[in-house]
């Protein structure tokens, strides 16, 4: 199916957010995710299914000064 991963088109297989992160070898990073602008807890991964055309946002913390 054709999604849109941080505002860049992309196609997947994957059947929920959790899938969607260990395709994009994400499984095991810390990141906020969020799909069609609602954030989704990482305990809510698995359960939050994908769906064509959904927008999908992931964000990893960054450290600086």
């Amino acid at each position: 199916m054709k999604i849109i991963v941080n505002g860049e088109p992309a196609s997947t297989d994957a059947a929920t957010l959790a899938e969607l992160l260990a395709e994009l070898e994400l499984a095991d990073a810390i990141v906020a995710t969020a799909v069609n602008g609602d954030m989704v807890r990482a305990a809510r991964r698995t359960a939050t299914p994908i769906a064509d055309g959904d927008r999908v946002e992931i964000l990893a913390p960054m450290q600086g000064g």
